[in-house]
């Protein structure tokens, strides 16, 4: 065995690093995987995600490996995390995962052991040229679309969500609050990490894809695509409901306030009208029923308009969970005054019936004109305050 690879061997066994191969159906490239793997780890383990070709019968000819798996078929996702658990019970640190259709070079494992050296516990993912030869349409599309979501969810950029190549902390992920169990799996577990504060880190690496007629996909175009556009649904509301709100008040310290007001207000050269808006537009969006893209659409607007984004961004959070109960009785209280209803429904006697029918209505409506009053008060408000207290600017 070459020394390097054998030191490579040695050293992922002192930081207690595994690798995790999922496979389902790929008898034809499984077996020279592991053999690739075991060059430069002693500890492997190969779920089988309940394979209907020879996989299981191929695997159990295999020395030197752990076995596991189950009988039907559950998905990438929860192979993976089949494969964490038995790692974790092992007492393993760390887990690299690696696709089994032959695709990537594990001569690219010293890359992520370097990595790890550097950045304890962090997460490191593989990213492929997605432009090079024989690379499915499918996959980039996908991958893209995935990009663009990951970087709303989490305001982190990263080249390649999809990569099946990664290292992962398994005390990390261990704890993370996953719901899927497929190939959205792998996007889940980058959103939830990053929310958790660990630190992501791409790494590029080789890959290969064998020409179409050799090629043997499990991913399915229209169902995966599906998936992943519900979870980032799932998620995005999660990050405008919750995630974002929450890290936004923890950056309010003293300091940080300071030099928003300063930078967005006291020096800057825009006019007070100008500024009054983008706050008034702010309040008015963090209210309306946009759910999960009040900011997203907040930020849009304020771009078009040519109004101060981020002073738009901040006013929008004014549907933080503590301001919630005022928003949702002003949004009742006008949408039945306008309707002639209840200022509230009455809870003792309301139904899934009433909801969408009666109340929903009078909230969605009432909500609308709730933001524009809100919105116009702190326009005038705002105005006010700029024009006492604001020096004028050359």
């Amino acid at each position: 065995m070459d020394t390097n690879v054998s030191n490579i061997k040695n050293e992922l066994k002192e930081i207690g690093c595994c690798i995790i191969i999922p496979t389902f159906n790929n008898s034809k490239t499984i077996a020279q995987v592991v053999s690739d793997a075991k060059l430069y780890c002693s500890n492997i383990y190969v779920v089988n995600d309940g394979s209907t070709d020879e996989t299981k019968e191929l695997l159990s000819t295999i020395e030197g490996i752990n076995a596991i798996g189950y009988e039907k078929n559950k998905g990438k996702g929860n192979a993976i995390k089949f494969g964490f658990k038995n790692a974790l019970a092992d007492g393993f640190r760390y887990a690299i995962t690696i696709d089994s259709d032959g695709q990537h070079y594990l001569s690219d494992i010293p890359l992520f052991l370097d990595k790890i050296k550097k950045h304890a516990d962090a997460l490191i993912v593989g990213v492929r040229n997605i432009q090079q030869e024989n690379m499915p349409q499918k996959n980039t599309f996908a991958n893209k679309f995935s990009n663009f979501w990951f970087k709303v969810e989490t305001d982190i950029s990263l080249p390649d969500t999809q990569c099946g190549f990664r290292l992962y902390p398994l005390n990390k992920v261990s704890n993370l609050k996953l719901i899927t169990s497929r190939y959205e799996f792998e996007l889940e577990v980058l959103v939830r990490s990053a929310w958790k504060g660990t630190h992501i880190i791409p790494q590029p690496i080789q890959v290969y894809y064998a020409p179409k007629e050799e090629r043997v996909s499990h991913f399915h175009p229209f169902r995966d695509f599906t998936r992943i556009s519900i979870l980032n649904t799932f998620l995005v509301l999660i990050a405008f409901l919750w995630v974002k709100p929450i890290r936004f008040l923890k950056s309010l310290t003293k300091e940080n306030i300071k030099n928003f007001f300063r930078e967005n207000f006291t020096d800057s050269r825009e006019s007070n009208q100008k500024l009054s808006s983008a706050v008034g537009l702010g309040i008015y969006m963090g209210i309306v029923p946009f759910w999960g893209y009040q900011m997203i659409i907040a930020y849009a607007v304020a771009s078009l308009l040519k109004l101060n984004r981020w002073i738009a961004l901040v006013a929008s959070n004014i549907s933080l969970p503590i301001f919630i109960p005022f928003i949702l009785f002003g949004s009742y209280a006008c949408g039945g005054f306008l309707l002639g209803n209840e200022i509230l429904p009455d809870f003792d006697s309301i139904t899934l019936e009433s909801i969408l029918k009666k109340d929903l209505w009078q909230y969605i409506l009432g909500s609308f004109v709730f933001a524009t009053i809100c919105g116009i008060l702190a326009w005038v408000i705002t105005f006010l305050l700029l024009t006492l207290f604001r020096k004028k600017k050359a």
